[in-house]
């Protein structure tokens, strides 16, 4: 071999060694990546984001109020109330629960910023046991809100308050139901259950989802017949219908509902019916129901031409029938199928 062809040799094992080189210094980084984990996927699930969108909108509400005297003590006695608001909109209203704003003669807003006003009740509803309170403020945080939002058994909540009046606290926990806890709380709106504590002075705050937007007003905590709280069942009314109740208070400074009169429950035993319908167990005294002649264990199947297929779907109806209408109920009584005319009453 002459040393031209060894020349040439040397120079294409040099050039192969560098073009190795250049292969593996290119390669090396995502050998490394298939090593170990990214910092990305490495990081742990927090909802830090949601909680700075929807946390500064949630506000500390106390209140003072009087009750009257009694025969031992005829000095009325000052009563101290907390719990927690949800800013709605930019003209400062805030929805809270109506149990917190009750009877009182004096309300303070605290922002989470450090600001502090006087409130005023602009309007309450005891069936869902909501309530609206405006302050007088400019540049106020707003709960980010959806028109469509929905919820669903399984999905995570944070519910955010002012419990015991300790700061500000979020607490987690996932939705167990979306409906049929009628009357099972003060509110007696179709309520929204889950496992997000929600102690004293929490009521009135929000319920947001893992994007930080309000599905929720938080109320309170289930108890038994010995009013004992029950852990891990607690409520909070759905935000489409807070909502309603929000624009109605804000318009009208009452929400107006008809009345029909009548205690529902489950069929205690096989429904004989074969189809949707509400129960009725209980009858007020003088009631529309009472009048027009219906009876405990009538099974409704129908009002004012809309088919009942729950009892919450039934009350519904009666709650936006104007009072002073008469509607038609189609029901059941044992074997026969009957109608009557019920004349609406206002629910006072």
């Amino acid at each position: 071999m002459t040393s031209r062809d060894w020349f040439w040799l040397v120079l294409r094992s040099v050039g192969l060694g560098l073009v190795v080189a250049v292969i593996v210094i290119w390669v090396m980084p995502y050998l490394q990546n298939l090593k170990q984990p990214s910092p990305a996927t490495d990081m742990p699930i927090s909802f830090a984001t949601a909680v700075n969108r929807a946390a500064p909108a949630v506000v500390n509400i106390y209140s003072v109020g009087e009750t009257p005297g009694s025969y031992y003590s005829r000095r009325p006695t000052t009563v101290y109330r907390l719990g927690s608001g949800v800013i709605m909109d930019n003209s400062g209203h805030i929805l809270t629960a109506a149990h917190v704003v009750a009877d009182v003669d004096e309300i303070q807003v605290a922002l989470q910023d450090g600001r502090q006003y006087s409130g005023q009740v602009i309007g309450s509803d005891p069936v869902t046991d909501l309530a609206v309170v405006r302050i007088e403020a400019d540049n106020l945080p707003i709960i980010p809100q959806r028109s469509d939002i929905r919820t669903r058994v399984g999905d995570v909540v944070l519910a955010i308050g002012n419990p015991l009046n300790l700061g500000q606290t979020i607490t987690q926990g996932i939705i167990s139901a979306t409906g049929g806890r009628m009357g099972v709380i003060s509110s007696h709106a179709d309520l929204i259950q889950m496992d997000a504590v929600i102690n004293e002075g929490a009521s009135g705050g929000a319920l947001i989802n893992s994007q930080g937007y309000l599905v929720g007003i938080n109320n309170a905590q289930f108890q038994d017949l010995t009013g004992q709280g029950i852990d891990g069942i607690y409520f909070a009314v759905p935000y489409l219908l807070a909502k309603q109740i929000l624009d109605t208070l804000i318009r009208e400074g009452e929400v107006i509902r008809g009345y029909f009169g009548v205690r529902i429950g489950e069929i205690p035993y096989a429904n004989p019916y074969q189809q949707p319908g509400m129960f009725v167990t209980g009858i007020d005294a003088g009631s529309p129901a009472e009048k027009a002649g219906l009876q405990i264990e009538d099974y409704i199947i129908e009002m004012n031409g809309q088919p009942v297929r729950s009892g919450s779907e039934g009350i519904a109806i009666v709650a936006q029938t104007p009072p002073g209408t008469e509607i038609e109920v189609r029901f059941f009584r044992g074997n026969r199928e009957l109608t009557r005319t019920v004349l609406i009453e206002k629910l006072r």
